[in-house]
């Protein structure tokens, strides 16, 4: 390692340090200047490299070179006296000279080894094998597919006789005689047989060095032409599929003619194959536009049109997609389903959902832990509210643990089903038909007379739409809702138990949530704190979700360690209970079905995965950081160190630094 100082940080000195930082062999124990605004002192500074504004102070018996790019002559005339002996001072000339001969050349060595590369990726592409001799017969250049169809690695190849790698090649012959053999077949040893064409290989003078062979393997060749024999077959089959399916098709072509149609496709539309086969793709529709033809027009799929096809008018649902070969649109499939069928298995899904939003609720206010006064005041708060037939508005933050009150207040109460909307997770027409039901030709109850008598929990009213609140209020202050699209007034007595996690005044000055909704609701406020605020609470809470995760883990644990619940309530939770929930069902994954004690290494393992939590001190949880910024940009660097440090911004000496120091060498 050459040691280097560099007296002078302007222009000059700047392109000497750049050079110097890609060099290995180069290290810069200095950079000097008097000017502190000098560019190559900020940059030597990123780099790590001491700076000052007297050189004398960097004179060290270690100095192997000095560069001196100042332009000052006396500077030059100092550096020669007061040098180690054996230390060479080079002028700022000299430097300029050798920085722009070896930027040159390093120009040129990237040129030939892009062309290089280049051609290399070329020749390792090309489908076909390609193997060349010289005159002594002696294999020079091998590609990858010459490897894959010989069975030979190049490392095996290169460098061996040609016709211990591939008898009978015939390349020595062709290297002697000049004359180029084309389209010949020949077995190989390992079995594959090949067609190739050897040519000689002459210089630019004319003069012949050896031989080459291109070859290919004719086994794909035959596997094709089995494959087109027995395209009819596969034809045949896929007509068998087709014609077997219980759903309606019909596929067109380019130009919306029939051309295949199945018996359910006939049952479904009253219409024979005769009716439909090469007749315009119309033929069928007695009420609405082909979806056929708009597909053929955009060549894109269309999805859930209704329309009514066949003499007997039945309704229908049509899901049409392209048929496309290559990029040639060839016609296209359509999908027929009878409405009736959807309706009938609606009615069986929403009787089903039915079933599960009033199943008997899990939690009681005995499940519940909270030992701070903030805890203790909402269950307080929430046992007198479920004494009184009232409005409630449970307030918090997102997995606080409103769904639990809820179903503890209504437990308490002991009457009625329990009934559970989600506010967010449905459009308003669909959230109002949920709630309010719907009269017409299809009448149905709402979620309003499935509670009645017992709770109908909104969670996230805050997302209510301003429609469905007009509805909700009329439902607290009359006791009756309206359904939609019906006149008469229908009565329910359901308990409104509401959640929110957003600032509903915000929302009520920006004209998103009514002013005269919120007061109603809020007669019974009850505010659940976050966990961050009642860590004391953290242990007993944990234990309480024990029992539960370790019946859907299949774990046997029985209990918290001290120092794992302590780790516990270092963490903010910015997810309150249902983070900590997940942080302990992970925590078990990694331990073992039979183990009794849940520890802290589990717990810091689930934190160190989710990028630190609570585990180790700020420094620690940095290096950790860092070790995982360095691992990945190895990865995408290749494992080569200059690339690595180049990806990070970094030189590579500090980069080698952080590697032993993370233990990544």
């Amino acid at each position: 390692m050459q040691n280097v100082l560099i007296v002078g940080a302007g222009a000059g000195g700047t392109a000497i340090l750049k050079l110097m930082l890609q060099l290995d062999y180069m290290q810069v124990t200095g950079m000097v200047d008097p000017n502190p605004d000098a560019p190559g002192l900020a940059l030597a500074a990123e780099n790590e490299i001491p700076t000052g504004s007297d050189w004398k102070g960097f004179l060290a018996n270690d100095l192997h070179l000095i560069f001196d790019v100042t332009g000052e002559q006396g500077v030059f005339g100092e550096l020669l006296k007061s040098r180690p002996a054996h230390a060479v001072v080079i002028p700022g000339t000299i430097a300029r000279l050798l920085v722009s001969l070896l930027e040159e050349n390093g120009q040129y060595i990237r040129q030939l080894r892009s062309e290089s590369f280049r051609n290399r990726m070329i020749f390792n592409s090309l489908d076909e094998g390609m193997i060349g001799i010289g005159l002594d017969g002696i294999i020079r250049f091998y590609n990858r597919s010459a490897a894959l169809i010989t069975g030979v690695p190049a490392s095996d190849a290169i460098g061996s006789p040609v016709e211990e790698i591939i008898p009978g090649s015939g390349l020595p012959r062709v290297a002697e005689t000049g004359m180029p053999e084309l389209n010949r077949e020949l077995t190989l040893s390992n079995g594959v047989r090949v067609v190739t064409s050897r040519r000689p290989l002459q210089d630019s003078s004319g003069v012949r060095t050896g031989s080459f062979a291109v070859f290919r393997d004719v086994t794909g060749l035959l596997e094709l032409a089995e494959e087109i024999t027995d395209l009819r077959e596969i034809q045949s089959m896929l007509k068998a599929i087709i014609q077997s399916s219980d759903d309606a098709i019909s596929v067109v072509d380019e130009e919306g003619r029939g051309l295949i149609v199945n018996p359910a496709y006939t049952r479904l539309t009253g219409l024979s194959e005769e009716e439909v086969i090469g007749k315009p793709a119309t033929v069928d529709i007695t009420e609405g536009e082909s979806i056929h033809m708009k597909v053929l027009e955009t060549g894109r799929p269309i999805r859930g049109v209704r329309m009514r096809v066949g003499p007997a008018r039945r309704e229908v649902v049509v899901n049409v997609a392209p048929v496309l070969v290559g990029d040639k649109l060839k016609g296209s499939v359509g999908i027929i389903h009878d409405l009736t069928e959807i309706r009938s298995l609606s009615e069986e899904l929403d009787q089903a959902r039915r079933l599960i939003r009033s199943l008997e609720t899990r939690y009681s206010f005995d499940d519940i832990a909270g030992g701070t006064p903030e805890m203790k005041l909402a269950i307080q708060q929430a046992k007198l509210a479920s004494a009184m037939y009232v409005p409630i508005l449970l307030r918090g933050e997102s997995g606080t643990g409103k769904e639990v009150f809820a179903q503890a207040i209504h437990n308490e109460s002991g009457s009625g089903a329990f009934i559970r909307v989600n506010c967010a997770a449905l459009p308003g027409d669909r959230l109002e038909r949920e709630l309010f039901g719907s009269d017409g030709n299809d009448p149905s109850a709402g979620l309003f007379e499935e509670a009645d008598g017992g709770t109908l929990f909104l969670d996230e009213i805050g997302e209510l739409p301003l429609n469905v609140q007009s509805g909700l209020l009329r439902a607290i202050e009359e006791k009756e809702i309206h359904r939609a699209g019906g006149s008469r007034p229908v009565p329910v007595t359901a308990r409104i138990i509401a959640a929110s996690n957003s600032n509903l005044e915000k929302a009520m000055k920006e004209g998103r949530f009514r002013e005269d909704l919120f007061h109603r609701l809020n007669r019974m406020p009850v505010h659940l704190p976050p966990l961050r605020s009642r860590k004391e609470d953290i242990p007993a809470l944990a234990a309480k979700l024990l029992p539960r995760l370790n019946r859907d883990l299949d774990r046997s644990v029985e209990e918290i360690h001290p120092e794992a619940a302590e780790l516990l309530m270092q963490h903010e939770w910015p997810g309150n209970v249902r983070e900590l929930e997940n942080v302990i069902s992970r925590a078990l994954i990694f331990m073992q079905p039979m183990d009794k004690i849940l520890g802290r290494a589990e717990l810091a393992a689930v934190f160190r995965a989710e990028g630190g939590g609570a585990s180790g001190t700020l420094a620690e949880q940095l290096d950790a950081h860092e070790k995982i910024i360095l691992k990945e940009a190895l990865t995408t660097g290749g494992g080569n160190k200059s690339e690595t440090a180049r990806l990070l911004g970094i030189s590579v000496r500090t980069l080698y630094y952080k590697l032993e120091k993370h233990n990544l060498l």
